[in-house]
């Protein structure tokens, strides 16, 4: 079940720690970080089905944001769309999940798998 004051809060937190998204590239996010823990998969289908439901929206609509997320600019709709860098998001992520760290030494691994 979607709950708006829960979204509100989860898009409050994302903004906060990846302050470098555009609130839309934020709003994206949240929605789909979002609707993937109450859909509980990962699936664009699933998600965008439950995030549709509970938005009042059609599911189409939500499916084509959820999509297009992570297109480069070239191939999204609108005037002011940008692309994501994934790139930037990493250092951020990386110092969110340390600062919920409870040990005495943090042990981070990286795959260089592309």
């Amino acid at each position: 079940m979607f709950c708006q004051a829960s979204f509100d809060q989860w898009l409050t937190t994302i903004m906060q720690h990846l302050s470098h998204l555009s609130k839309p590239q934020a709003t994206v996010l949240a929605l789909w970080s979002f609707g993937m823990v109450l859909a509980r998969s990962c699936a664009l289908t699933a998600v965008s089905h439950l995030l549709a439901a509970g938005m009042k929206r059609t599911e189409q609509t939500v499916r084509q944001q959820l999509h297009e997320w992570d297109y480069d600019t070239k191939r999204k709709r609108g005037p002011k769309r940008r692309a994501l860098h994934v790139e930037a998001c990493f250092a951020p992520l990386r110092g969110w999940v340390v600062s919920w760290w409870q040990g005495t030494q943090p042990a981070l691994a990286l795959d260089a798998t592309t």
